[in-house]
């Protein structure tokens, strides 16, 4: 099953991770690459330069970011094929505790959901082509 994994944080005080950090998460993605477990990650840009497109009252708006009614903004994700929810608790908790590592004053969540496999499956239609 594949899981999502994102990572929650507040953007106006969070700050770079060290090279130490980055270092160590570089070889747990690259172990857990090699396992199969991996499928993608990335870090996500400031929301200064994101957008939101908003339905409300069956009228679409855009909303160039920052976003400053959030006070936690998604800062990354990685999408993780596993064979159980205590995998995926696993993986995010070695993720979260390299941080609580080498950056212990870092705050932040990792929110992992279950990924519907197709929509025949019974993944709800959102109208996407």
């Amino acid at each position: 099953m594949r899981y999502l994994s994102m990572i929650r944080l507040d953007e106006k005080t969070a700050k770079p991770p060290t090279e130490r950090l980055m270092a160590d998460m570089g070889k747990l993605m690259e172990e857990m690459t090699r396992a199969g477990v991996l499928i993608e990650t990335a870090g996500l840009r400031p929301t200064a330069e994101g957008f939101r497109v908003r339905l409300r009252d069956g009228k679409l708006t855009t909303v160039d970011g920052p976003f400053t009614e959030s006070k936690e903004v998604i800062g990354g994700f990685s999408i993780m094929n596993l064979a159980s929810k205590a995998e995926a608790i696993e993986e995010a908790r070695k993720f979260m505790d390299l941080h609580a590592k080498f950056w212990p004053e870092w705050e932040a969540d990792c929110e992992v959901r279950a990924m519907y496999e197709d929509s025949a499956a019974g993944a709800p239609d959102c109208g996407a082509p």
